[in-house]
């Protein structure tokens, strides 16, 4: 059975999408730590991070720095970090989460993000997708 990432992408489900390519799906996340905080998802459906190939791996990394980029310019933050846990969801994504403190780093901190300002926070992020 497909994953709900699987199924985002396959347009099943709707989300804020970020930005797309050829292997890569990037959206906000609906339960975020903050602000901005976003996934990047590898298309193809793999469990585990290294379970990717060494192309797949890298464009991976490479899509989520250029969002990463993105976020840091439309979301007022110290910094974005990223962290690849997997457990939660059998499909590999990156969490970019805009860090004002360590605390939003734990995933035991949630905010309350409603569907207009999550419109508002992906087109921001988006502008800044094109200008990479």
């Amino acid at each position: 059975m497909p994953s709900i990432f699987s199924k985002i992408i396959a347009g099943e489900i709707p989300s804020y999408k970020i930005a797309e390519d050829e292997f890569c799906y990037a959206f906000l996340d609906i339960n975020p730590n903050s602000k901005g905080h976003t996934l990047c998802v590898s298309k193809r459906e793999v469990d585990r991070l290294l379970d990717l190939s060494e192309t797949e791996y890298t464009h991976l990394m490479n899509f989520s720095r250029k969002v990463g980029l993105a976020i840091e310019k439309a979301i007022p933050c110290e910094r974005v970090g990223l962290t690849v846990i997997g457990l939660e969801v059998p499909h590999v994504h990156v969490h970019l989460i805009p860090l004002h403190s360590m605390a939003e780093a734990t995933f035991q901190k949630k905010v309350t993000v409603d569907s207009t300002e999550m419109e508002k926070i992906a087109a921001a992020i988006r502008r800044f997708i094109s200008q990479e």
